[in-house]
């Protein structure tokens, strides 16, 4: 989060950003955390989980249930928030790809918030739409400095809009 924090300082926002994202965490554990991760000055909150539920399989159920669960206390504290989506490989099947993919823009439609559609939009090159080996990790999941100058250049001005929704 200093990336996009010293983004939109250079824009001239009068931002803080906390990063309450934890390695390896799902949408349980996002879940779990959000009643005291919304401290009283917290003012919006952006929401990007999924992928680790995609690499264990979850039940896509289970994760729009804990993503909504997540925008219900954020809803229930008028707090506006930003959902960003994590698309699905084909591993698992078409089918849970297609439930997986639809869980975010159907929760952003429900709560009427801000949508990213693709986290990783930014860096996808080529016709096979993965993202740039240059703007990866070597894990080839997470992006690297790179990447997320990448992410941050895009969806920077969409933060802006969630700050003025907070304001």
């Amino acid at each position: 989060m200093p990336q996009l924090e010293g983004w939109l300082i250079a824009q001239g926002e009068d931002v803080r950003i906390l990063n309450a994202g934890v390695s390896g965490d799902t949408t349980a554990g996002g879940r779990a955390r959000i009643d005291w991760t919304l401290t009283p000055d917290v003012q919006a909150l952006i929401v990007i989980l999924g992928g680790n539920d995609i690499l264990r399989g979850i039940d896509p159920a289970a994760s729009r249930a804990n993503i909504a669960a997540i925008l219900d206390v954020a809803t229930g504290r008028e707090l506006p928030v930003m959902l960003v989506g994590m698309p699905a490989p084909g591993n698992f099947g078409p089918e849970y790809k297609a439930q997986f993919d639809a869980l975010y823009p159907e929760l952003a439609e429900e709560y009427g918030m801000l949508f990213l559609a693709n986290f990783f939009a930014p860096l996808l090159e080529g016709s096979a739409k993965i993202p740039a080996g240059k703007f990866m990790q070597t894990d080839g999941i997470h992006p690297n400095a790179a990447g997320v100058g990448e992410i941050v250049k895009a969806v920077g001005s969409m933060v802006q809009l969630l700050i003025t929704r907070a304001r």
